[in-house]
C-alpha cells in the first residue's frame, strides 16, 4: 500500500494509524474467516427456559438486590429513519426525480390506506393546515405525492431527515404528553426497570453529531413530565460513534478509495464499534435495548417483568462467579469450593478444552475464564424475523455460546447450513450486562472483542462501486469473549418498527 503524506495526515486526524489501515486493507483482501457452528442453542442446551416461580425469584432478587448497583440504560440511537420510510421515498421518486402510481408500491399504498392509524397523523394534518392545504382533498383526488412529501420533507414532519429516535410512535388519551417519539418511551421504560434507590435514572443515548442538538431540545420538553409522573432524577448522558473505530473503503481490486475531491473514504464500522462508547461509560449494570424497540403502554408490563428477569438472573450469577473468583484468589481450596466450581463453569457455558483440563495451572486457567464481563440476553422464538441467534461455536478447540448473523456462517456448506437454518431461537437485542469485575473496577471492554469477525458488502460512492467494511457487531464479535447466558423471553417483548408499516401492528395502536 502507498500512501502520501495526505493520505498519512488524514489517517491521522481521523485518529487512526498506518498500521490500523493496512490491518483494515488486508481484512478486504483475505475476508473473514467464517465462524463453525456446533449447534443451535436451544431449551435446556444453551437457553436457559424458567418457570412462572423461577421468574418471580429472579425479578425479587434483582428488586431486592439493585439498590447495591451503579444501573444504567443504554441506547444505540444513531440510526437514521431513512430505511423506515424506504418505500415511501422510492414512491414518491426524490431520489431519483422519477414518479410512480401508488398500486406500484404496495407497502406505500398501504401506509397512505391507513394514514389515520399512525401516531404522527394529527401532527401532519397540523403540517398540512400550516400551509393552508387539506390532507382529506389530497386523499380524494389521489394526490398522495404531495401527502409523502409532507411525511418525509422540511415542508412537513422531515422524517426523511431525522434519526429513528424523533419519530412518533405512539399515541395515548388522557396524557399531558399524548404523542410519543422512540426516544420518548425509552424514558418512561427506564423508569419502570432501572430506577436506583434514590431514584436517579441513567439514561445514555448514543447519536449522531448531527442530531445531538435535537436529542437535547426533545429531552429539554419531556424530563420535567417524566420526572413527576414517576418521581424520579433522569441523569441523561450522550456519546457520538468515534471517528478512530471508522474504516477505509476500498475500490474492487481492494486498493485504497478516493472521494471526487480526492479524500480517503472513510465509513463507519457499524454497531460493533459502540462497544468503545459502552467501554466509557464507568457504571455497573447496563441495559441495552435498541431504540425502535418499544411498545405501548398497554402491553409494557411484560416489557418490565422480563427485564427485570434477565437483571436478577445477572445479579444471582456475578454473586456466584464473584464468589468463586475470591476462593480461587485465595489460593487454597477445599474439595467442596473445587466442585462448586466445577457445577458453577458448566452451568454458564465455559468449556475447557482438553489441553487446558491437563494444564498444571488449570486453576488460573479457570479463574481467567471467570474474571470476564457478563452478559444476559433475552432470547425470543424464532418465527421468522431477520437477524442472528443463539448457537454453539466452536474456536480454537473451545467450545462457547454467540449470537451469530448469517453473514458469519458459509450457508454453501450444506452442515452449517443446515445447524444454522436448525435455530429455535431469535436475538432481539434484549440485553443486561455486568461489566465490572469482583475487585469493583471496571473491565476494558476492548480486550474481550474478536477482530477476527466482521462483515465485507459493496456501496455505491459517486457513482462507483466500493467496498465497505463492517468490524464485529456489539453483540457478535465485540462481546464474543464475554460469559454469555442466554434467557428465554416471550415474542411480546419484541416490537420493534424497522418499516412505518409495523407502527400498524397492534403492539403499536393505542
Amino acid at each position: 500500500m502507498s500512501l502520501n503524506a495526505s493520505d498519512i495526515q488524514q489517517i491521522n486526524n481521523h485518529g487512526l494509524t498506518v498500521d490500523d489501515v493496512e490491518t483494515q486493507i488486508m481484512n478486504f483482501i483475505t475476508g473473514f474467516p467464517y465462524v463453525k457452528l456446533l449447534a443451535p442453542a436451544t431449551k435446556g442446551n444453551g437457553v436457559m427456559e424458567l418457570s412462572e416461580k423461577e421468574i418471580q425469584e429472579k425479578i425479587l432478587y434483582y428488586e431486592t438486590n439493585s439498590s447495591k448497583h451503579q444501573i444504567l440504560k443504554f441506547v444505540p440511537a444513531s440510526g437514521a429513519a431513512t430505511r423506515m420510510f424506504k418505500d415511501l421515498f422510492e414512491f414518491s421518486g426524490l431520489y431519483m426525480g422519477l414518479k410512480y402510481t401508488l398500486k406500484e408500491f404496495p407497502s406505500a399504498q398501504k401506509t397512505i390506506e391507513n394514514l389515520s392509524k399512525f401516531a404522527f397523523y394529527d401532527e401532519l394534518k397540523i403540517k398540512f393546515n400550516s400551509h393552508s392545504v387539506d390532507i382529506d382533498e389530497c386523499l380524494s383526488n389521489g394526490n398522495y405525492t404531495n401527502i409523502v412529501n409532507y411525511i418525509l420533507t422540511e415542508i412537513g414532519l422531515n422524517y426523511g431527515k431525522y434519526p429513528k429516535a424523533f419519530i412518533t410512535f405512539h399515541k395515548y388519551e388522557n396524557e399531558e404528553r399524548p404523542y410519543r417519539c422512540a426516544l420518548e418511551e425509552h424514558f418512561v421504560e427506564a423508569a419502570n426497570y432501572s430506577k436506583q434507590e434514590d431514584g436517579v435514572v441513567n439514561i445514555h443515548f448514543t447519536v449522531s453529531p448531527e442530531h445531538k442538538q435535537g436529542f437535547e431540545e426533545i429531552i429539554e420538553k419531556i424530563k420535567p413530565v417524566y420526572e413527576r409522573r414517576f418521581n424520579v432524577k433522569y441523569n441523561v448522558s450522550f456519546s457520538i460513534q468515534k471517528e478512530s473505530t471508522d474504516t477505509v473503503a476500498v475500490n474492487q481490486d481492494n486498493t485504497l478509495a478516493y472521494d471526487k475531491e480526492g479524500n480517503i473514504i472513510f465509513r463507519p464500522s457499524g454497531h460493533g464499534a459502540l462497544i468503545e462508547n459502552l467501554n466509557d461509560i464507568k457504571g455497573d449494570i447496563i441495559f441495552i435495548k435498541n431504540i425502535d424497540n418499544v411498545s405501548h403502554d398497554k402491553i409494557k408490563s411484560s416489557t418490565y417483568k422480563y427485564k427485570k428477569l434477565i437483571a436478577g438472573v445477572l445479579l444471582e450469577i456475578q454473586k456466584e462467579v464473584f464468589s468463586a473468583l475470591k476462593a480461587l484468589e485465595k489460593g487454597s481450596l477445599n474439595s467442596q469450593e473445587i466442585v462448586d466450581i466445577i457445577a458453577l463453569t458448566n452451568k454458564i457455558g465455559i468449556n475447557l478444552t482438553d489441553k487446558e483440563k491437563k494444564d498444571a495451572n488449570i486453576l488460573e486457567i479457570i479463574f481467567n475464564k471467570l474474571n470476564r464481563p457478563i452478559r444476559v440476553c433475552g432470547m425470543v422464538r424464532n418465527e421468522g424475523e431477520p437477524g442472528g441467534g443463539p448457537f454453539w461455536i466452536e474456536k480454537n478447540g473451545e467450545k462457547s455460546l454467540q449470537i451469530i448473523e448469517s453473514a458469519q456462517v458459509n450457508l454453501r456448506d450444506e452442515s452449517q447450513k443446515e445447524i444454522f437454518s436448525s435455530s429455535t431461537h431469535f436475538n432481539p437485542v434484549d440485553l443486561v450486562c455486568g461489566v465490572r469485575s469482583y475487585n469493583g473496577n471496571n473491565f476494558d471492554l476492548k480486550q474481550y472483542i474478536d477482530n477476527q469477525t466482521g462483515f465485507i458488502s459493496t456501496k455505491s460512492k459517486d457513482g462507483k462501486l466500493i467496498k465497505a467494511q463492517e468490524l464485529p457487531g456489539l453483540w457478535n464479535g465485540a462481546m464474543a469473549d464475554w460469559i454469555t447466558i442466554f434467557v428465554e423471553v416471550p415474542l411480546e417483548t419484541f416490537t420493534p418498527v424497522k418499516v412505518v408499516n409495523d407502527l400498524l401492528r397492534d403492539e403499536h395502536q393505542g
